[in-house]
């Protein structure tokens, strides 16, 4: 990019430190991943959160009552991205509650149709494991491979762009990292290869993979699963209209989350885009001439473990202020499942009067402060509830989402 767009970028890097220095917000590991993953560092202040953040992914699992498959899986990719790297004892304690929560969704999915949490968790705690290296029992990825094939990711008819990309990057972990059969390796790759052509047939005119919020996952699956199947895509036109399109619109990333899943592929420089080397070169310093050199790797990296101690670049922590709409964020699928939108409200409700409108009085309903941004959890006294796969969707018209700043 050029020196505006480098210029943004390093921006929106400073706000999301400022959001994560701020300790009345809950810390959350997609943030973490992506300050391990950006150019720019706070590594003093990226220690920290990543305290604060054990402290409460110990805490949720200890009282958890419903899986809780992606909060666990992101936390544990961040950890792959940590530097040094943590000690392994208390690693593989969260590795076998990742199992026992993917068992259970899993074992869900038998039951209801659709896994306990949703397919992009699902997605999340298969990419997760395999990150790790760690072996996952066949019938669960056959399950996932099972969805993609039937298109069971969307919800009422909506696209579910996000949801794909995450399952594509389990697909191809799963087969590079050679844990399964030659038959089922072949069926992963398959797989990956289908919903890489259905991405890159499905970008809009607006250089978009869906929309704005799922278009970084889908850069991701162009960088890490490219390799000339699709010709051009990673690294050629659809990836640079897609890249062009984000940092015309960067002021659209204005929560947490949705600034954590943007920066890593914003920062593309510190990745691979050379087909199916992705992430980073391991081990560090094996690139030449632009190409990665040995097998290609999928894991998880942060910038190389040098000078732990001594900043990577002098950057401004931007302090985290709430704005006004807040955008709606990726959806959550599932067959028969509305997907949790942001209400257009910032914290304390500053907006309301502007985003809700009769027949739902402003006092009457309440919401809960998320990375993605203030989620309505009640209204009218009726509460939305993950264990009943209960939500609420704002509506402008009949099966019409309500969209940011309406």
């Amino acid at each position: 990019p050029g020196e505006a767009a480098a210029a943004a970028v390093r921006a929106l890097s400073a706000r999301l430190l400022g959001l994560a220095a701020d300790p009345a917000r809950d810390p959350d590991p997609s943030v973490y991943l992506a300050l391990r993953l950006a150019g720019d560092h706070d590594l003093h202040g990226e220690k920290q959160y990543l305290a604060r953040l054990a402290d409460v992914v110990a805490c949720r699992r200890a009282e958890a009552e419903w899986p809780e498959t992606g909060r666990l899986a992101l936390y544990l990719l961040g950890l792959r991205a940590t530097c040094p790297p943590p000690e392994p004892g208390p690693q593989r304690l969260l590795v076998t509650w990742l199992k026992y929560y993917l068992e259970e969704d899993w074992a869900g999915s038998r039951q209801h149709g659709h896994p306990l949490t949703s397919y992009y968790q699902y997605s999340l705690g298969v990419l997760a494991l395999c990150v790790h290296r760690k072996r996952v029992r066949e019938e669960v990825i056959r399950r996932l491979l099972a969805a993609e094939h039937h298109g069971r990711f969307g919800h009422a008819g909506g696209s579910a762009v996000d949801t794909e990309a995450v399952a594509a990057l389990a697909f191809a972990c799963l087969e590079r990292e050679r844990t399964v059969g030659a038959r089922l390796a072949a069926e992963l790759r398959a797989a990956a290869h289908r919903v890489r052509r259905r991405m890159a047939e499905a970008q809009g005119r607006d250089g978009f993979f869906g929309n704005i919020y799922s278009t970084p996952w889908a850069m991701q699956v162009g960088v890490i699963c490219g390799g000339g199947v699709s010709p051009g895509w990673g690294v050629g036109p659809a990836y640079g209209r897609a890249m062009a399109a984000l940092l015309e619109n960067l002021d659209a990333f204005t929560t947490a989350a949705t600034t954590a899943q943007v920066l890593p592929v914003l920062h593309a420089p510190t990745l691979r885009p050379d087909g199916a080397c992705a992430r980073r070169c391991l081990p560090p310093g094996r690139a030449q001439g632009g190409h990665c050199v040995g097998t290609p790797q999928l894991h998880v990296r942060g910038p190389a473990c040098r000078g732990w101690g001594d900043p990577l670049g002098s950057l401004a922590v931007t302090p985290g202020l709430a704005t006004c709409p807040a955008p709606v964020p990726w959806s959550h699928p599932g067959p028969h499942r509305l997907a949790p939108l942001a209400a257009d409200l910032p914290q304390r409700r500053q907006c309301r009067t502007r985003t809700l409108t009769p027949p739902l009085p402003p006092t009457r309903f309440d919401t809960q402060d998320t990375p993605q941004g203030p989620f309505l959890s009640r209204v009218l006294g009726l509460e939305a509830r993950q264990q009943k796969r209960s939500y609420w969707q704002l509506l402008t018209a009949p099966s019409t989402s309500l969209q940011m700043g309406e």
